[in-house]
């Protein structure tokens, strides 16, 4: 069913590049192409959820399929309605995201280049072959005794929103991306790590730094209760 929503020139295309470039993905490790990805994806034995879902298990999954992970409204639909990743449904998600699934949470633009897009979906057959881990939910990032006061508290999610207003002059509160990560829905000890990295630069962004450096365990606590309980749009 999916098959049939693309065409089979792109899909033939698609996979022909792909069988060119494997040798070279898997002799070389990570190829360049996956710096775009690697922010937000986990790859390999055991990886668990970031921003975006694992990629562990990809090929052959139906889309917004992880039943652990907050997808927007649009990925889950289009995954009902028959989207799986091959090849070449990747190939022409990566080519611009937004065209194939408008409106899905994913902040990246695109990638032009269609060998590029066949060295990343090569590795990726490959490299995302492991077996998930037992629970995704958890990014360990940092070290537990950084975040283990935020994350014992309960958080209040009113007093999160009102904190959030600094938030969402950058992350949409629908959900969606359009070149920004979301933070919608995210499970709190994956919101909480995020914070802690940011606010120790374990994570380099200026002003993420700038932002999370006040905060206190209260405020991380009652912004992640606020964002978990979010849903996408």
């Amino acid at each position: 069913m999916a098959r049939s929503r693309w065409s089979r020139g792109l899909a033939a295309a698609a996979l022909a590049a792909a069988a060119v470039f494997v040798p070279q993905a898997r002799a070389g490790g990570a190829p360049p192409q996956f710096k775009a990805c690697k922010a937000c994806h986990k790859v390999g034995e055991g990886a668990v959820h970031g921003i975006g879902p694992h990629l562990d298990g990809l090929m052959g999954r139906r889309a917004g399929g992880l039943p652990d992970f907050a997808y927007s409204s649009s990925m889950v639909a289009h995954g009902r309605d028959g989207l799986v990743w091959t090849p070449e449904t990747l190939d022409a998600y990566l080519a611009k995201p937004d065209a194939l699934v408008p409106g899905t949470r994913m902040s990246y633009r695109g990638m032009r280049d269609p060998a590029d897009r066949a060295a990343l979906i090569a590795w990726l057959a490959d490299a995302t072959s492991a077996e998930p881990a037992e629970d995704a939910t958890v990014a360990p990032e940092v070290s537990p005794g950084m975040y283990q006061g935020a994350l014992a508290l309960a958080g209040d999610p009113a007093y999160g929103e009102y904190l959030a207003s600094e938030c969402v002059t950058c992350h949409q509160v629908s959900g969606r991306a359009d070149g920004i990560p979301s933070i919608v829905g995210w499970p709190r000890e994956a919101f909480v790590q995020a914070i802690f990295a940011y606010k120790t630069n374990i994570r380099a962004h200026e002003v993420m730094r700038m932002v999370t450096t006040t905060l206190g365990d209260e405020e991380i606590a009652s912004l992640a209760a606020y964002f978990e309980g979010l849903a996408p749009q």
